[in-house]
């Protein structure tokens, strides 16, 4: 894995796409992104729909979660973001919103430059089906 050598200035907001109520865990996520040929899970963070904020990729090195972004951003996703029949959705539990904001807050004191972003921004995704740079925009 490389290190980054650019400032980090941007934040990127991801769901796992994932249905309501199922939980995984950074491990259930590295696990899946090494068959898809990743060296690692891609995100530097994962919350859990307990509010758990899990480490992912160290957050030194260079992600593998938004294409054209990753050698500049650190990513941080949440575990849902669908419905039992597979539609975007924001399924966040109370737990997710205080834990995720508060990491997001954490990471803007860390990168003071940085900007916060949805994945969907950057790609034709609903990813993570809310509106990240509006919800975070008093960071």
């Amino acid at each position: 894995m490389k290190k980054f050598t650019k400032q980090i200035s941007e934040i990127i907001i991801h769901c796992t796409a994932t249905p309501a109520g199922r939980d995984l865990h950074a491990v259930d996520i590295t696990r899946y992104h090494r068959e898809r040929g990743f060296e690692t899970i891609g995100y530097h963070y994962l919350v859990t729909i307990d509010g758990m904020v899990e480490q992912g990729r160290a957050p030194e090195y260079i992600g593998a979660h938004c294409l054209g972004h990753n050698d500049r951003s650190i990513g941080v996703a949440y575990v849902g973001g669908t419905t039992a029949d597979m539609k975007p959705a924001d399924t966040r539990t109370d737990a997710q919103r205080r834990a995720l904001g508060k990491l997001v807050a954490e990471l803007r004191r860390r990168y003071p430059r940085a900007t916060i972003h949805g994945h969907c921004e950057f790609a034709a995704k609903a990813c993570p089906c809310f509106d990240a740079k509006a919800e975070y925009a008093t960071l």
